[in-house]
């Protein structure tokens, strides 16, 4: 008598990739940069009333947050250029070395997901998918699924939970509360739903939208639960050791500041930053996902 012990191991082979955003400014507006800007509001007939003071969002700033945006999207939305011979599609034109781009989190997961096309979002519909992730995961209980949708499939899920919830005539003060002000508050916002021990929670997000559109709802589920074995996270971003964000700067003539002297790397009366760093992400198990699509 003897046991033989059987295991599926799959390799995904994913690529980093180089995030980079640039931005240029005169000496001229570095010098101007932490001046004010009053704005004046008169009542017509020429007298000041009130003033409000702005102050403008420093280059770097400005660069860091673009830098963000950057990578958070390409991490997101990113499609690899890489064909079957580990060879990429695109090179610079230049100098003929070829630019690799990485599988970004969604295009990973719409290759094994599970996938569900509905004209009508319910409830039962929300259970179907947890019961499929539910035969996927390591568990049947305890599990917390992320339910990431576009706008349109929020609120498809805000009027089908609240007519759910309805028709079991809960405690009326579960949909209003009374102020103390005598004014009724109706209504409530449905931010998870718990289904046979376990958790969905809703997250909209506006990037989506703009990806997919408004007028179709979308949305995409992903088991969070870290690995049992491992305690290794369900996503992870990797990076080269100490390559996540590095800055460079070139100064032009007046310096960084645009008022300083002494050596500069350019003729030009301006200057130059540069944020980049290399990064990509992993799905471990894409195939503990599922995705929602209105038709």
């Amino acid at each position: 008598m003897y046991v033989k012990y059987q295991s599926n191991l799959e390799k995904h082979r994913g690529y980093i990739g180089t995030h980079r955003c640039d931005d240029t400014y005169s000496a001229l507006y570095k010098a101007m940069e932490t001046q004010f800007i009053s704005i004046g509001k008169g009542d017509g007939n020429g007298k000041l009333l009130s003033e409000t003071i702005y102050k403008m969002d420093t280059v770097e700033k400005n660069l860091l947050k673009n830098f963000l945006e950057v990578r958070n999207r390409a991490l997101l939305f990113g499609k690899s250029n890489v064909d079957a011979n580990g060879k990429a599609t695109i090179t610079d034109p230049n100098t003929n070395r070829p630019i690799y781009m990485y599988d970004g989190l969604i295009p990973q997961v719409e290759r094994y997901a599970s996938k569900y096309i509905y004209s009508e979002l319910t409830v039962d519909a929300l259970q179907t998918a947890i019961g499929m992730m539910n035969q996927k995961a390591e568990k049947p209980t305890g599990n917390k699924y992320a339910f990431i949708c576009n706008e349109k499939a929020w609120m498809d899920i805000q009027n089908k939970l609240g007519a759910w919830l309805a028709n079991f005539k809960p405690d009326g003060t579960y949909l209003y509360s009374k102020e103390a002000n005598g004014y009724l508050n109706v209504g409530a916002t449905y931010n998870s739903y718990n289904f046979g021990g376990n958790t969905i929670s809703f997250i909209v997000d506006r990037t989506f939208t703009r990806e997919f559109g408004n007028d179709k709802g979308f949305a995409m589920m992903i088991d969070l639960t870290s690995d049992s074995a491992s305690g290794n996270p369900a996503v992870a971003m990797f990076t080269l050791k100490g390559g996540d964000f590095m800055y460079n700067k070139i100064a032009g003539v007046g310096g960084l500041d645009g008022l300083s002297s002494g050596v500069v790397s350019s003729t030009v009366a301006g200057s130059k930053l540069v944020n980049w760093g290399y990064a990509s992400i992993a799905v471990f198990n894409p195939y503990r996902s599922f995705i929602l699509r209105e038709c």
